[in-house]
């Protein structure tokens, strides 16, 4: 977002597209597959939802498909690892006014 790059959309997409199209579950939800490499279905998968393909996966997706800026200001946060968004030091979310 703060780009501008709609490469990075483009990508993005791609990355959605393959999530719906490899591990979907029907009864819903998603699943882990055991082998990215292979590139013909059936996948063989795991039958697990890892929780971070929740927490992280589906927030940095919905972040970058997102054109509000005022959704999370990213002058004023970062995020971890774990896309958890942390305010920059110096600025603290109830300074603003």
């Amino acid at each position: 977002r703060i780009t501008g790059n709609k490469l990075y959309r483009s990508w993005g997409w791609e990355i959605w597209k393959a999530f719906e199209r490899c591990s979907t579950v029907a009864s819903g939800g998603y699943t882990a597959i055991k082998d990215v490499l292979q590139d013909k279905p059936p996948y063989v998968t795991r039958d697990k939802q890892e929780s971070f393909f929740l927490a992280e996966t589906l927030k940095y997706l919905f972040l970058l498909f997102s054109d509000d800026e005022t959704l999370v200001p990213l002058d004023k946060y970062v995020f971890n690892t774990e896309a958890h968004p942390l305010p920059i030091l110096g600025h603290m979310p109830w300074q603003d006014k």
